[in-house]
């Protein structure tokens, strides 16, 4: 019997042919656009674009296409896409679990699961990372050897907003420039997303689950993270939220710590990406 309660879990096909992120990623014409593309003034140009009032007319066919159910959220006039896109939730369409023991996941992602070897290593997307680069501190990355990388990836059509997963306070925060490359599956394949774009890496110290590290990754057109000015928080108060496009949330916690479901460990050994809610259960304190 699964003993982590409200987990919903599908498995994330490649039925659609993403024509455009291959053209940028496999053809020499491609990658030269790329490198324009991912300069930071363009991301500043299409952010105006997204903040501006003329922007709403595409906030409809958008929810049509992305197949968003629009009775999870706040009924309120948007004046711009970047205001839909950063839109709040209703509080009783993402339920939260504040037993002490419960892991919540922070946001609405495409969930895979590690375990982190002596030697650190991710496989995400037929890409390796290393704890040490993705975080750029080899003492640091030592303290997390044995213990559990989740990997958070937002869609378009998720929730933007992220939450703290415990009771604590924040130790330290450093802010990683780097290239906005996509965080879609074709693109894994053929660049290190994660080592190039910029990031903002957290380290928390929670009540219930040690020093979590917590990392935020922006990705093509996303120019900003906004995370929220706060030294102490407490469970299910948000974070930040991102701006426009898909983005990633990276958690590490320390050996012993906690336990997830196994089916996230299975599913990503299978190159299987699990659909999670923001505040559903998906693990347990180590007693």
């Amino acid at each position: 019997m699964n003993q982590y309660y409200n987990i919903e879990t599908k498995e994330i096909t490649s039925d659609k042919k993403h024509l455009m992120i291959k053209f940028l990623y496999h053809t020499i014409i491609g990658r030269g656009i790329l490198k324009i593309i991912t300069k930071p003034f363009v991301s500043q140009v299409f952010a105006t674009l997204t903040n501006s009032k003329i922007s709403c007319l595409y906030i409809k066919h958008f929810i049509k296409k992305n197949h968003i159910n629009m009775d999870d959220y706040e009924v309120v006039k948007y004046h711009s896409f970047n205001d839909f896109f950063t839109r709040h939730i209703k509080e009783t369409a993402r339920p939260i679990s504040y037993q002490p023991k419960d892991l919540i996941a922070p946001c609405d992602a495409k969930l895979t699961a590690y375990k982190i070897t002596a030697n650190t290593e991710l496989n995400i997307k037929n890409s390796t990372y290393t704890i040490p680069s993705l975080i750029q501190d080899e003492n640091l990355a030592k303290e997390y050897s044995d213990g559990i990388c989740l990997v958070f990836r937002l869609c378009v059509d998720d929730y933007h907003r992220y939450i703290f997963i415990d009771d604590g306070e924040i130790l330290t925060t450093t802010a990683i420039p780097g290239k906005l490359h996509t965080v879609n599956p074709i693109a894994l394949a053929s660049v290190k997303v994660f080592t190039e774009n910029h990031r903002v890496i957290s380290v928390l110290k929670t009540k219930n689950f040690s020093d979590v590290i917590y990392i935020e990754v922006g990705a093509l057109n996303v120019g900003k993270i906004h995370n929220y000015n706060l030294n102490k928080f407490h469970k299910g108060e948000e974070k930040g939220y991102f701006s426009f496009g898909a983005s990633t949330i990276i958690l590490l916690f320390k050996k012993d710590q906690i336990s997830i479901n196994n089916i996230f460990f299975a599913n990503t050994q299978k190159d299987i990406e699990t659909i999670v809610k923001q505040g559903i259960t998906i693990g347990k304190k180590i007693k």
